[in-house]
């Protein structure tokens, strides 16, 4: 699934349109998904495995870690077997970026601080050039400046904004203009500052994450808490989430969070909490019903309610739903009742009704 091309229902900025392979950052394009690998670059089949389990779950654009000079044969057959356009990430060793520019990277992720002097990140800016492909340059809370520390007296907000923008300025004095910026912390409210400084003073495309997050539940909170606030104002262009998961689970929650602010197309569940007038297990109910919508593009709604309090009024409103009881469910579909149906061929008679909706709804 990719990005959707309807309109933002927030406020954008007006930026300037980067392309990473196909896919296209900024310029009024649909915020993108991408992710990075967590294999070993030089084990090409588990590495392109990962990315195919990342395409599937609707990531549009990953990211591959490409950490020495070995890694760049390797990292040439990813990007040639892969389904996403690859990003080659890159720290320390101007070669590296200018071997993965001629390999295949559809872009570059650099951090200029630590690449070295002019002469080496123009290096890396004339392979970009030659290989028709940008650069993202970015700025974590633990690697600024140590003018910029002393400065502003330890990280701030402003602090990383300036750095961002001290970055920009020294990649356009060297000549390169198609970029993309980050500015990424673990604390929730400076990158959300931060950001904000950044778009006021720049229209370069932005790449929003919080960094380390963690794992699981919290890092889903914490990602989504901080890009959701700067999406619903408009800021950022692409998104990653950053997880001590899988790359596919990175690339869920953030479809998940752009489905929930209007920013990406797809089957939407509503289903109810439960409480002590449920007669019927429905967590698993839902789980399945959330399993089998994942075959459907359509931005189709769809709700699993479990008693007669809110169960048939939320199942009339959502374009198919079923509202369960003892041993059996009531089917609904654009808000009427078509038939009731034993509780174990519910999931199954909710998808016909998903799947022809879904049809209709596509054209």
């Amino acid at each position: 699934m990719t990005a959707s091309a309807g309109a933002s229902p927030w406020a954008s900025r007006d930026t300037r349109p980067v392309c990473v392979g196909g896919v296209r950052i900024g310029g009024a394009a649909p915020v993108s998904i991408q992710t990075m690998t967590k294999t070993d670059t030089c084990d090409v089949p588990a590495t392109v495995a990962q990315i195919e389990r990342s395409a599937a779950a609707g990531a549009d654009l990953v990211r591959v870690a490409v950490p020495s000079l070995r890694a760049i044969e390797p990292f040439a057959e990813i990007a040639r077997q892969s389904p996403l356009p690859v990003i080659a990430d890159i720290h320390f060793d101007y070669r590296i970026a200018v071997e993965s520019a001629r390999a295949g990277a559809a872009k570059l992720r650099i951090n200029p601080g630590n690449i070295g002097d002019d002469e080496r990140l123009s290096a890396v800016i004339e392979a970009a050039t030659e290989a028709d492909i940008p650069i993202r340059v970015g700025v974590n809370s633990g690697s600024l400046e140590a003018d910029l520390l002393e400065r502003y007296g330890g990280v701030t907000a402003d602090a990383l904004a300036d750095s961002a923008l001290r970055t920009i300025e020294r990649m356009h004095r060297l000549g390169f203009e198609d970029l993309v910026v980050s500015i990424k912390a673990t604390d929730v409210p400076m990158t959300v500052r931060a950001n904000r400084a950044l778009a006021a003073r720049t229209d370069l495309p932005l790449h929003l994450g919080i960094t380390e997050a963690g794992f699981g539940c919290a890092a889903a909170v914490k990602s989504a808490a901080g890009l959701g606030i700067l999406l619903a104002e408009g800021i950022g262009e692409t998104v990653r989430v950053s997880m001590t998961d899988p790359p596919e689970d990175e690339v869920e929650v953030a479809t998940w969070l752009l489905r929930s602010l209007g920013l990406r197309e797809g089957p939407w569940l509503t289903s109810c909490p439960t409480c002590g007038r449920c007669q019927v297990e429905l967590a698993p109910l839902a789980r399945e019903v959330e399993m089998a919508l994942r075959e459907l593009d359509a931005p189709l709604h769809v709700a699993v309610m479990g008693c007669e309090v809110n169960g048939p009024g939320e199942a009339r409103q959502a374009h198919v739903g079923l509202a369960a009881g003892r041993g059996r469910a009531v089917i609904f579909a654009r808000g009427e009742q078509l038939r009731t149906v034993p509780i174990e061929h519910a999931v199954e008679e909710l998808m016909i009704e998903a799947r022809r909706i879904a049809e209709e709804i596509s054209g």
